[in-house]
């Protein structure tokens, strides 16, 4: 096995939630990592809406946490390989899609990193929204000229924003936050429209279209209202994609009106680790050529030390709030 540094360190700091909205750090053994495992030392890990859920502490959710649980959103340099490694080496920056990433250190399987290049030193890259956002985009087949209704403007959002109007559609930006709408036209939308009245919504944006609502609707929330009304805003033969992340409580949908409007849905959410690592690699490449430029959506930092407090500004989204990253120093 191959180490980065010639410092022995033995120990690692790992956050472990303990119940609901409950948090400790604790110094464990750094673990070795087996057969076509690299190990990571983490420069910093993304919060991710996901979370929200399970840090409120439903039935299902079993307390406490592995150490680091609940983080996937890491990225860092490799620090040690295990045998038959051979598509990292060590020292190399990447991102990876691991699942204990709420610590300094994690183990990821060697097909689950992928080296970020040397234009990208000194830049955050959590990699699973990111590659999140590309897959979402190649789903929804976005083409030039088409009329796209984005309902719901924070982190995810906004990239799919970037995508679609440089993809050279005309992008309806829809959301609740003042903030949000002036991110959504910085990122390309040529028209926004504050979340606030269903039915004032739909006919503006009937308005906007000259009748025909929209060839392609992202509703990016997570919630029952946005989902409806992404529905009643696409098109006839049109495309309404599911990106919000639907997993507190069951949902209900209009079918009449799917049916009638004979709607393609995509559930644009990807279960396949190897998809989920193509979207990274996509992401890493939009990123390189100025197709994605994620920069300005970070806007809030902190330690791990801090994690409860970037879990709850996650839920409340105080001020300017859209991404929250956790920095290891």
């Amino acid at each position: 096995m191959n180490v980065i540094s010639k410092n022995v360190v033995t120990t690692m700091r790992a956050a472990v939630i303990t119940g609901p909205g409950k948090i400790e750090l604790k110094d464990i053994p750094i673990a070795e990592p087996g057969p076509k495992q690299v190990r990571v030392r983490l420069e910093g890990c993304g919060v991710c809406a996901s979370n929200l859920t399970p840090w409120a502490g439903p039935d299902w959710m079993i307390f406490p946490t592995e150490p680091g649980g609940l983080g996937h959103e890491g990225w860092g340099r490799v620090e040690a390989i295990g045998e038959d490694v051979t598509n990292v080496a060590v020292g190399d920056r990447i991102a990876a899609l691991s699942h204990h990433a709420y610590a300094t250190h994690d183990i990821a399987d060697a097909d689950m990193v992928v080296p970020l290049p040397a234009l990208l030193d000194g830049l955050p890259f959590p990699g699973e929204p990111l590659g999140c956002a590309m897959n979402i985009f190649r789903r929804a087949d976005i083409r030039p000229g088409q009329t796209v209704a984005i309902v719901g403007i924070g982190f995810l959002g906004a990239l799919l924003t970037q995508l679609a109007s440089g993809a050279g559609a005309r992008v309806i930006a829809i959301s609740r936050r003042a903030h949000s709408l002036d991110v959504a036209r910085k990122m390309g939308a040529a028209e926004t429209i504050a979340m606030d009245d269903h039915w004032r919504i739909i006919e503006e944006v009937r308005h906007l279209t000259d009748g025909r609502f929209c060839d392609r609707v992202i509703e990016a929330v997570g919630k029952q209202w946005p989902l409806d009304l992404a529905a009643e805003l696409t098109m006839e033969r049109g495309r309404l994609i599911i990106a919000g992340y639907h997993q507190d409580g069951p949902r209900q949908v209009n079918l009449q009106l799917w049916n009638w409007r004979g709607l393609d849905v995509i559930n644009a959410h990807e279960r396949d680790p190897a998809v989920y690592i193509q979207g990274i690699r996509d992401a890493i490449e939009a990123v390189v050529q100025g197709r994605l430029d994620p920069s300005s959506l970070y806007t809030d930092h902190y330690p791990l030390e801090k994690l409860g407090q970037a879990l709850d500004d996650t839920r409340d989204r105080p001020g300017n709030f859209l991404k929250a990253l956790v920095i290891y120093r």
